[in-house]
């Protein structure tokens, strides 16, 4: 098995300090990348994002902000994302209330200047009323 297809443990390593100028753009990687299908695999991750997984939502706005020129590093994030989601696609999350009252539960995420090219921090935050 080669490293390409064994799950991960975290969802978007900290090596990944993705970029806009990565890397040189070579007539190398250029031609490579047409062959890459990034925009469909982001696609792909947007939809389970939004349709199952929440919480991949930081990632996946990390790797879909170079869609436009993607590099071999951008790329390599992606297959990234989509190991970490082959290690706990058997994982169910479940929110269950024993008591029987109602509950307003807040989660919480950010990171500060992590968009390396402009500096941006993210924030992202969701509330439930059960």
């Amino acid at each position: 098995m080669n490293d390409d297809t064994k799950s991960v443990s975290t969802l978007l390593a900290p090596h990944f300090n993705l970029k806009a100028t990565m890397s040189p753009t070579t007539i190398e990687e250029r031609e490579y990348m047409t062959h890459v299908l990034y925009a469909s695999a982001v696609g792909n991750l947007i939809y389970a994002m939004v349709c199952t997984s929440p919480y991949l939502s930081q990632a996946v706005s990390m790797i879909s902000r170079y869609m436009h020129d993607p590099k071999r590093n951008h790329w390599k994030a992606v297959k990234w994302i989509l190991r970490y989601i082959k290690g706990i696609i058997d994982i169910d999350l479940i929110f269950k209330d024993v008591t029987g009252e109602q509950k307003r539960i807040g989660y919480v995420d950010s990171d500060y200047a992590e968009d390396f090219d402009k500096r941006w921090s993210t924030t992202g935050y969701v509330f439930t009323l059960t």
